[in-house]
Order: structure tokens, then sequence, then C-alpha cells
């Protein structure tokens, strides 16, 4: 079996945890089996290997998340990097191509697709099995999974399954809650989502908008490729589709409301939630504490981003309120650690400063890199490492400090833990300012 895992999203809908680095699916909100934070994509990947399926994975993504995905997922998933974003048709195609053309799958073989952050338990996996019977056995160009609904949803597209066996008859997208209700009671399921084909039947569907014999041909004629949905360009005009029932637990964390409803505690960080307040959940990624008293059925999410307070209901709509703001992501994860804006000041001469407090992992190293129009000071408050300035190496601990003018090409690695706070200097303070060259530790 080969499986594809979207990875997109925006990270509007759960801010101010997630940004636009750090979609939903990299939040460490949830617990693995030993009770450890574990994120959506973490939980997924999970539970695809505890289902005993054998699989190459892929994870189709954009350039902004891939080192959320290195640091979570490690260097033993295959990553396709979207050239642009195009949406899920465009996405799929040049994952297929990757499997196709660098793992070494061939037309028959059999593709499923599903987004990363279902929550969902391990029979929604074991129905993966099924759906890849479905097109094997069954001559059906694309199999379904159709959720059980448990109540009726605005939210979801509906999958109206055939009077004939477990064949799809017609699609509706997001119906009233009142229709909903009715397409329920004739059975109707909701769309989850999950796709599975052959790989040859996909390539064919490509070959209508560009030719190619490569993965490196797709990947440059990326941008020639339809920008729409593979439920517009491929599933919805497809006539032999079947569906695979699947009845077991299922959300869509998309938002503050659901995400809480499955968190096993109330408080997360550092917080004071007094017994008067009843269904109420505060996560705290500030180093300062948040009191909370006779709050019900709120949501409370603090981080360098900014700080929600909302009721639970309410925080669904969300997002347009977040879309309005403009200021860059104050925290980030990356492959060797994460870093924290601390404070940016415009000055009158048209000087910026901006300082940020960075944790790198022991073995871990930042890019050898320099910037034009930036200078930087280094301070190491914590752990020790090797410091690379020009060529030069030297050791480096607690109370040491560098200063790197423009131009000078530096580079950093943690033999510990390693924290430092970094200060830049400059007219333009952008992460764009960075030209990286090769090293070898």
């Amino acid at each position: 079996m080969n499986i594809i895992l979207l990875s997109g999203g925006s990270g509007k809908r759960l801010w101010p945890l997630s940004n636009e680095t750090r979609s939903k699916q990299f939040l460490k909100l949830l617990k693995d089996n030993e009770g450890k934070p574990e994120s959506m994509v973490q939980r997924v990947y999970r539970q695809i290997k505890e289902a005993s399926i054998e699989s190459n994975i892929v994870v189709a993504t954009g350039k902004s998340q891939l080192d959320s995905i290195r640091s979570q997922l490690g260097n033993n998933v295959d990553v396709v990097l979207e050239p642009e974003r195009r949406d899920t048709f465009p996405a799929i195609v040049l994952s297929c191509a990757y499997l196709y053309y660098k793992n070494g799958m061939n037309n028959d073989d059999v593709v499923l697709v599903l987004p990363v952050d279902p929550y969902a338990n391990l029979d929604y996996f074991k129905a993966l099995i099924k759906m890849e019977r479905a097109i094997i056995d069954k001559n059906s160009n694309i199999a379904l999974m159709g959720i059980k609904p448990t109540y009726p949803s605005a939210k979801y597209g509906y999958i109206i399954p055939s009077k004939y066996g477990n064949l799809v008859e017609r699609f509706q997208e997001k119906p009233s809650e009142e229709y909903a209700e009715k397409l329920i009671e004739e059975g109707a399921m909701w769309n989850g989502g999950v796709f599975a084909f052959k790989s040859g039947y996909l390539m064919n569907i490509a070959k209508k908008y560009i030719d190619f014999n490569s993965y490196e041909e797709i990947e440059k004629k990326y941008v020639d490729l339809p920008k729409i949905s593979f439920d517009y360009e491929v599933v919805e005009k497809e006539k032999s589709i079947a569906m695979v029932e699947y009845q077991g637990v299922w959300k869509d964390l998309g938002t503050w409301n659901t995400l809480t409803e499955v968190m096993d505690c109330n408080t997360l960080g550092k917080v004071i939630l007094a017994t008067n307040c009843s269904n109420t959940h505060v996560i705290n990624e500030l180093d300062i504490p948040v009191t909370v008293l006779g709050a019900n059925n709120m949501v409370i999410a603090a981080s360098p981003d900014g700080i929600l307070i909302s009721d639970k209901h309410e925080s669904s709509f969300l997002k347009p309120y977040v879309e309005k703001l403009k200021q860059r992501p104050m925290y980030e994860e990356r492959r060797w650690g994460e870093y924290i804006v601390l404070d940016y000041v415009a000055y009158d001469d048209g000087t910026s400063s901006l300082t940020k407090s960075l944790f790198i992992k022991a073995g871990k190293s930042i890019s050898y890199q320099s910037h034009k129009i930036r200078d930087e000071i280094w301070t190491i408050v914590d752990g020790m490492g090797d410091l690379l300035i020009d060529g030069h190496i030297r050791n480096v601990r607690r109370g040491d400090v560098a200063y790197i003018t423009k131009g000078q090409k530096h580079a950093i690695r943690a033999t510990s833990n390693l924290r430092l706070i970094e200060v830049q200097i400059g007219v333009e303070l952008v992460e764009t300012d960075i030209e990286r060259h090769a090293w070898k530790w």
C-alpha cells in the first residue's frame, strides 16, 4: 500500500497556538499511549504503524511546514514539497509521481490519500485495507471512506450511497442541518476526505494537462496543473466509485470547541483554574501565569502570537478575526529546535531590533548562513556548543557572546541542549534575509 498524507492548513482556526508555519496538526495537545504530549500528525503516523499497515508513506506539504514535519516525524518519512500552493489535486498528483518515479510504484499499485489530522481509532486505519481491496477486487476506479454520522452537521460534505451495494450515487456539499438530518435518514455518510485509486488512473488524468516522464518534469510544470481540489477535478467526474463504511470514533479537530472535547485535562502550562469554573479549558504557552475565575464554557489560549478568550461555541467563528492580523509568526518549530520572538522595537533613525530566544536540541545545528542587511548578537544562556564563524570554530557555553556582522558566515552546533538569545539589528529584519552555505560538521 502507498499512503499520501496531506498536510496543509493556514493555522487560523486554532490561533493563537497555530500560525502560518505551525498549523493545527503540529500542536502537541493530545497524549500518546504513554501519556506523553503528541500532535495530530504524530498520532496519525503512529496509528498507521500500530494498525500493521505495510506501506510507503509520503507527506505532501508546503516549504513552511517542512521543519515541523522533520522535527515531529524524523527523517524516515518521505516529504514532497509543493512548489506553490495549488490545492489538493496537483498536490496529490505530485505525491503520486514521487511514489511512482522515486519509490518504484507501478500503474496497478493502490494509493491511499488521507488528511494528517483526523481523530479516530485504529479501526479507521484498518478500513484503509478494505479500501485497497475495494479497488483491487471490485474494479472501481475510486474508493471513498464513508463515515457514519453521529449528528446532522452543516460542516461536512455527505456521500449518498447507491441502493445497489456499496457504490456511490451522488454527493452533497455542506447542506443545512435540516437537510443533513434528512440525508442521514436516507443512509448518507460523512465524506472524510479519504480516497483510494490505482496509480496509473491518476497519472492518466494528469497527462490531460501536462506531458511528463519523470518526477522532476511534473515539479517544473506544477504551475500548469489546475488549481482545484481532488474532489472537484476527479471524484465528482467519476462514475465508478465504491464506498467503504467506517462506524468508529471520528472527529475533525478543526476548532477549539472540537479539540477541547478530546483533551484529557482542562489546563496546560502555568494556569490557575478556580473550582467555580465549568467546562473551561486554558492552554498557556507563555512563561507567565494565567488565572481564571468563574468562567463557564470558555476556551482561553495564550502564546507568543496572542491571547484568545472565547465562548467555546463562538470559537468556531474565529477565522475572519485572525485574518485581520498581519503580524509575523512569533513562535516557530524548526528541525533543530524552536524559537520565540521576545521583542521588536523600531527606532527613530529607521533602525529596528528583534530579540529571539532560541532552543537548539543536543546534536542539532543551525545552518551555515549569512545576512546582507542585518547584524546579530548571540548570547549563550544555557548549555554548550560549537560556534562557527567564517570557517573558525570555538567552543561556547553560558555567558559567552558572539558579534556577527553583515556578510559573516556563521552557524552553531549544540553539544548539549543549548539556549541562546539572538538580537538582530538592521533597517529591515525579515526571515528571508538568509543565504545558506555548505558546511559539514
